[in-house]
């Protein structure tokens, strides 16, 4: 008996733990204006919920059925269904309980009295008139001949076209075979230099061509969708390309790859106008690239091949390897020892821990520091070096974007190179009143998509020397099998949002120090809607 009432309790728990929360704009409204009705309910994320579709509620025609809104709230959802109704007569109605399924149980909400009134017609203040009496219209002539003059302009212009093709076009170019990947992309850099693109200062059409070589190299030689990837996705595929295929890559080609494309980036999409020299490094790392890429693809070969031609092939390898090897073996040991006694001087020991690649946190500490304003509100932090402007557009989202009227971000290395910081401010279209933890989860969520995983993350308060207060969000993710640390600090001033995020890999002494300094740094210029 004792085991049949706790059952009982316990599915009675659960069907009253779920609950719809009813609520309607306005319970006294005119013929054929819309009542907006809203149904609340907060679940866990893996329940199912199910609202209901109908063209009528009751005596209420449905007119709009709006998008569920979803809110995360902690550990739960909140989900908010709004449904627009109207009625074309007058009178006093009853919405009725309406069924929401959750985990397919009915939940219903509460019934609301509504009340739709006449619109009042003051005839005393509105003036009247007698009927007009009917009069006789002569019979228009019609507009037939309106689509005869278009119809013999249509056929003129058609004829008209066809005459100037025929005597202007121009012959088909004949296309241009290539052999192989490399021998196009090498045809086609010699070929963009004799363009003198430069020295017509089309800066964006020469990055444009030059970035479009290496992506379709990348595509045709290493067999991944380079053209349709954004800078980010594509270093992650070049990564994942040489494990598969055990090209022999190393991380200097992928971090010096990365920086001409996302100067690239700026060059066509914020319009920023690099140096001669510059150009000219960034058209020598794109060759080198490439060069590079082509040897370490693994040699093939093919499997209808006789066996002469394979043994042939084998120790022509062999040949080549062993002239290699001889050529290098005797200064390989001393070039090693003394690249790395240079790079500790000069880079310093954490930059040898780091697997040469990234950025020299003891370089960056001890060097000259840069105080500077980004963004608008502005921000006032110090920083080892100057932040450059990055495209808002590769990172934001598109459904983000179409609520921001303005927005500018700033930043300096890679989460790839394993040191990272970045400032940005944005302002929406219409006031908006930010709440500064979902920000910080909608933060998260672009780690997330930016291939950061095993996220933890924690919150707290922070303010700066002024007052401003906002909040810090910090913790770990794993970003190529490499676990870094990272701290966010989110300000809302004017209705917008301002961020300021490091991140560096964990247990780098250095890069700590690096960012209590920079965090003790941060101003922010008052607004008068400072919240």
């Amino acid at each position: 008996m004792k085991l049949k009432l706790y059952i009982l309790l316990l599915i009675t728990t659960s069907l009253f733990a779920q609950k719809v929360e009813t609520s309607i704009d306005t319970t006294k409204n005119k013929i054929g204006a819309q009542f907006t009705l809203t149904l609340k309910t907060k679940v866990k994320p893996t329940t199912i919920v199910v609202f209901p579709k109908a063209t009528n509620f009751g005596a209420l025609e449905v007119i709009e059925s709006y998008p569920i809104d979803t809110i995360k709230e902690n550990d739960r959802l909140q989900l908010i269904k709004k449904y627009g109704l109207t009625q074309f007569d007058s009178g006093k109605y009853t919405i009725p309980r309406i069924p929401v399924l959750i985990d397919k149980k009915p939940i219903f909400s509460d019934s609301l009295l509504v009340e739709v009134n006449n619109v009042k017609v003051d005839t005393l203040k509105q003036k009247l008139f007698d009927i007009k009496p009917i009069i006789q219209v002569e019979k228009p002539i019609g507009n037939w001949w309106k689509y005869l003059l278009a119809g013999i302009g249509i056929i003129g212009m058609v004829f008209l076209g066809y005459f100037l093709f025929k005597k202007y076009r121009k012959k088909p170019v004949k296309e241009i075979v290539y052999s192989s990947p490399i021998e196009k992309a090498t045809s086609l850099l010699q070929l963009l230099e004799k363009k003198e693109l430069l020295q017509k200062g089309e800066i964006k059409e020469y990055y444009s061509e030059l970035t479009d070589i290496a992506r379709d190299y990348i595509e045709e030689a290493i067999e991944i969708p380079a053209k349709e990837s954004t800078t980010s996705e594509l270093i992650l595929g070049l990564r994942a390309a040489s494990t598969k295929k055990k090209m022999k890559l190393s991380k200097e080609i992928l971090i010096s790859l990365e920086k001409v494309l996302k100067q690239a980036d700026l060059v066509k999409f914020a319009k920023s106008k690099p140096q001669d020299f510059e150009i000219a490094n960034d058209r020598e790392v794109i060759e080198n690239t490439i060069v590079t890429l082509d040897k370490s693809i693994p040699v093939t070969v093919d499997e209808t091949s006789t066996k002469a031609e394979i043994l042939k092939q084998q120790l022509r390898i062999k040949k080549e390897k062993r002239k290699k090897v001889i050529a290098i073996a005797g200064i390989s040991v001393f070039l090693v020892v003394g690249a790395l006694t240079f790079l500790i001087v000069t880079k310093g020991i954490d930059f040898i821990k780091n697997g040469f690649v990234g950025y020299s946190t003891t370089e960056l500490l001890e060097g000259d520091w840069i105080k500077s304003d980004y963004g608008d509100p502005s921000i006032s932090i110090e920083t080892p070096k100057v932040l450059t402007r990055m495209d808002v557009e590769k990172t934001a989202a598109k459904n983000g974007m179409a609520l921001i009227k303005e927005m500018q971000m700033f930043g300096y290395g890679s989460l790839i190179g394993q040191f990272n910081i970045s400032v940005s401010s944005l302002k929406f279209k219409k006031e908006t009143k930010v709440d500064l933890s979902q920000a910080l989860n909608g933060t998260v969520q672009m780690l997330e998509a930016q291939g950061c995983q095993n996220i933890f993350a924690k919150e707290a308060e922070f303010s700066t020397e002024k007052g401003i207060k906002g909040i810090k969000g910090y913790g770990n993710f794993t970003f190529n099998n490499e676990k870094m640390y990272y701290e966010i600090i989110l300000f809302s001033q004017d209705g917008g949002l301002q961020q300021i995020m490091f991140a560096h890999k964990e247990g780098d002494e250095n890069a700590e120090k690096i960012s209590e300094r920079m965090l003790s740094s941060i101003e922010l210029q008052i607004t008068n809607k400072n919240e």
